[in-house]
């Protein structure tokens, strides 16, 4: 049924951080525009007083698919939520004022009409189970937490190059717990030489692993490290700058290691993940992501194609008169085409036929990141069968399907 005729109420609302600019249309046609403030009891009053008048289901038109407003809104039973494309809003506000004008209860009523006006375009928001959601925000709020570290770690490095640069060659890996624990106790090279020889070494070897092996070496190299500065006002304040990030990093890494923990144990208990785990290179972090980003409900994608220009992986092809020019995907879900790309790049190692496929593109003059793009293209492709049909995924199997059907891809 389309949003004209299943619900009481129709609302286009334009969202701000402290009101909400909404139009409602009931049965009659009638519209009336109202301000609400952006508190839980407002808007609870609002709509259970909307519902009650109505008597009916409300349609909620607005510019998010996610967001403290659009999170209020799923909590009532009786209110669908349509996300209107901002660009499509704003182009469609400029088809009827070229001028550029624009007024927050004008794009409610905007919202509005492409609701109604467009009922196949505009889609319903259809939350998957609690799980799938939970999932999906986890390994989001991670990626930021990565992201984050990621930063500390980048400013630290800048740091150190500026009075302290040893630890960077000592260390290959600068968001260790042990590069970040010698920073924090030895923040200066000046420190780190009047501690004793046996000293370092049991610091060195207290957390055991691999880096115990590098322990005589980075010893000698202490030894005859000279001070890249003797400026005691230089090697003061970056000192402390670099203790305090890499406290931060430990910091954020214990987060993260909280989340992988949390992830893991969710992911465990959803019926997909056995599917998800026979993919090539789908470890701990890429398959929660993935299962996060395709979810439960078999109906959400029709077909590869819908999956490939969803996660902005198909390319956009634009033609006018005689000339065609292909690029770029720029509206899309970005951090699902994130996913895609970096899982992608893992199965050149681990997939016989994608690094096959990989090295044919490379070979063919294409950069790196386009042989990525156009590998995991593909991959979408088998990860749509598999996830539509619920089948686990066989390498040996497709390769025997690639060979009967003689793949130009093991051809040559």
């Amino acid at each position: 049924m389309t949003a004209i005729n299943q619900f009481a109420a129709h609302v286009g609302l334009d969202w701000a951080d402290k009101k909400h600019d909404v139009c409602i249309q009931y049965e009659s046609g009638e519209r009336r525009f109202q301000v609400i403030k952006h508190t839980p009891e407002a808007l609870d009053s609002w709509l259970k007083e909307l519902h009650k008048q109505v008597k009916g289901k409300i349609a909620v038109a607005l510019e998010l698919k996610k967001g403290p407003i659009v999170y209020a809104l799923q909590k009532y039973p009786f209110v669908t939520v349509f996300p209107v494309h901002a660009l499509s809003l704003a182009r469609y506000r400029q088809a009827f004022w070229p001028s550029g004008a624009k007024d927050d209860p004008l794009d409610a009523e905007l919202a509005l009409d492409l609701m109604l006006r467009y009922p196949k375009k505009i889609k319903a928001i259809e939350p998957s189970n609690s799980d799938i959601r939970l999932l999906q925000q986890l390994v989001e709020q991670r990626r930021l937490l990565v992201e984050d570290k990621r930063r500390f770690v980048n400013r630290i490095i800048n740091t150190l190059k500026q009075y302290y640069p040893q630890p960077l060659e000592w260390f290959s890996h600068r968001d260790s717990e042990l590069f970040c624990d010698l920073i924090i106790r030895w923040p200066s090279l000046q420190q780190l030489k009047r501690a004793r020889a046996h000293t370092v070494r049991l610091f060195l070897n207290a957390k055991g692993g691999t880096a115990v092996a590098h322990t005589e070496q980075r010893i000698e190299l202490i030894v005859n490290a000279v001070p890249l500065t003797t400026d005691v006002s230089i090697i003061q304040a970056n000192a402390l700058m670099a203790v305090a990030l890499a406290k931060q990093i430990k910091l954020v890494a214990e987060n993260i290691k909280a989340y992988d923990e949390r992830i893991e144990a969710l992911f465990d208990t959803l019926p997909d993940a056995d599917l998800f785990k026979s993919l090539p290179s789908m470890g701990p972090c890429m398959g929660p992501r993935m299962l996060a980003a395709l979810g439960d409900d078999r109906n959400r994608f029709n077909s590869a194609e819908e999956i490939q220009n969803y996660a902005g992986i198909a390319p956009v092809t634009e033609r006018s008169g005689q000339k065609s020019w292909v690029h770029w995907r720029w509206q899309c879900a970005k951090f699902v085409r994130q996913t895609f790309v970096e899982w992608a790049a893992k199965t050149v190692y681990s997939s016989y036929w994608a690094g096959l496929y990989y090295q044919q593109q490379r070979e063919k003059g294409k950069s790196h990141q386009s042989a990525v793009r156009a590998l995991a293209f593909k991959w979408i492709r088998i990860i749509y069968r598999c996830w539509k049909t619920r089948t686990r995924y066989d390498e040996a199997k497709y390769l025997k399907a690639l060979r009967e059907r003689q793949s130009p891809l093991l051809m040559a």
